[in-house]
């Protein structure tokens, strides 16, 4: 695999979007080509996604995967000691979508060889829209974790130096528009990216179908607001062909060495630091269903499988340490896998009858489950036995194996729970005021956003109800 070069040259916007402007060295980032600027920003993207560190990526222990095993604040769900919400702005804003902007710009800026002229413009529209691929993903991801956000204005400092922010249900229906636009864009045979494209080696057919995964993603998290859009923007995704296989899985393939290994292993084996170890409400879900992931999921505790209270710190050796995969510094990232997408499908099955039979495809999305993480197809098919589909109550079904399934896809797995309700999570005692007794639905604006930006934050503050944990983000009605 290409080295990974992370350094200055790669960090071309060394702010937020409210504050100090971007680094404008002529001799650093602006000459360079393009390709490297993707590269950073998969990986940045990646990292976020990934990471378990408590200044970034608090999900594993939202969802309840996870117990810290020292400091418990963000167990107790206290985001604002260390200014997360600064810092998953900064992943996003900065590292992944400021990065994908400056590829942008220097393809539409360049000029092709004589060479090159007959065939560039179908290689710069195939460029152009995994770039924007990219940034749709981004996007929605921190819309679905903040609500209303700077969006037409967010990368533009010298003209907006302080973004307004935008109406989270009118920048999902942009997102849509704009997703269909690329897919329409793409070309086969047509060139694009090379070695620099992670995920993908510029691959347009596995592009193709990462992009119509993405847009299911957005369809299926319409449901209950716009039933119409969800299902006109899933038949759209379905017909487009999706994620359906592991070889077409989006994974960001780290590498041995630091700084390139994955955040896992440098968060908690190369740390030298016992930081997390098993949540007792999904340990004890496993053991309740005999679960045989949590082989792969957690060590065992003198062949027993331990979760700790929800908050309460304990003594790492009592309890079911993160699995050897959390040890190891190649595993890769997941940006979007057939799991999840499998997951997707049967939601749409069970809520509008798109695809098939919601039976038989919770029973494919449980068997990619399993495939996923080195266990049988006859491991499946046992578990299941068990574990069968109830259409009774099918967001049951489907958002307690989802939770499971997306053990190591913390921010995925938030987004069914708050669509589905499902798992059933309670919120510590210890939890902190501000969450209200409940699991966070939200995670509150940037600090920083208040100070620089106080104008326009306050807006969207009293627009989404409130900038607080407790306040739903649109899709989120239940």
């Amino acid at each position: 695999m290409k080295n990974i070069i992370i350094s200055s040259l790669l960090v071309l916007a060394l702010t937020n979007c409210t504050s100090d402007h971007v680094n404008d060295d002529a001799n650093v980032a602006y000459t360079m080509a393009p390709e490297p600027l993707l590269t950073y920003a998969e990986k940045e993207l990646s990292d976020y996604m990934t990471t378990p560190s408590v200044n970034e990526n608090n999900f594993r222990l939202t969802m309840q995967y996870w117990q810290e095993v020292t400091y418990v604040s963000e167990s107790n769900y206290n985001f604002t000691a260390r200014n997360v919400s600064n810092n998953v702005w900064a992943d996003n804003y900065v590292n992944v979508l400021n990065n994908l902007n400056k590829a942008k710009e220097l393809i539409e800026q360049y000029q092709p060889t004589a060479s090159e002229v007959n065939t560039w413009p179908a290689k710069k529209r195939n460029q152009l829209a995994i770039i924007d691929i990219l940034s749709v993903y981004t996007f929605q991801t921190m819309v679905d974790t903040f609500g209303d956000i700077p969006y037409s204005q967010a990368l533009n400092y010298d003209k907006f130096p302080l973004p307004t922010y935008e109406n989270d249900t009118e920048i999902y229906g942009k997102l849509i528009h704009r997703l269909q636009t690329d897919l329409n864009n793409l070309e086969e045979g047509e060139g694009s990216f090379g070695s620099g494209d992670i995920l993908y080696r510029g691959d347009i057919g596995k592009w193709k179908k990462f992009g119509n995964s993405l847009l299911l993603k957005l369809g299926i998290a319409l449901s209950d607001v716009n039933p119409a859009l969800a299902q006109s923007t899933i038949n759209a995704a379905i017909t487009g062909g999706v994620i359906t296989n592991e070889t077409d899985n989006a994974l960001f393939k780290y590498q041995a060495e630091t700084p390139n290994f994955n955040p896992l292993f440098e968060n908690i084996a190369n740390s030298g630091r016992d930081d997390f170890f098993g949540g007792k409400p999904f340990i004890d879900f496993l053991n309740a269903t005999s679960d045989p992931r949590r082989t792969q999921y957690f060590q065992d505790v003198h062949g027993e499988y331990i979760g700790q209270v929800i908050g309460v710190s304990g003594v790492f050796s009592d309890f079911s340490a993160p699995g050897i995969f959390a040890y190891i510094p190649v595993t890769p990232g997941k940006l979007m896998t057939s799991t999840e997408v499998a997951f997707y499908l049967t939601e749409a099955a069970a809520r509008f009858g798109i695809g098939g039979s919601p039976g038989g495809l919770y029973q494919n999305a449980v068997q990619a489950s399993f495939l996923e993480w080195g266990l049988s197809t006859q491991d499946a098919q046992n578990y299941l036995s068990n574990n069968p589909y109830d259409a009774s109550n099918w967001k049951k079904s489907i958002g307690e194996q989802a939770w499971v399934a997306m053990y190591n896809h913390p921010v995925v797995s938030w987004n069914f729970y708050r669509r589905l309700d499902f798992p059933v999570l309670q919120a510590p005692p210890t939890a902190i005021a501000n969450a209200g007794g409940k699991v966070p639905v939200r995670l509150q604006y940037p600090t920083l956003e208040a100070t620089t930006n106080g104008t326009n934050y306050a807006k969207a503050s009293a627009a989404i109800g409130g900038d607080k944990l407790t306040t739903k983000v649109f899709w989120d009605v239940q």
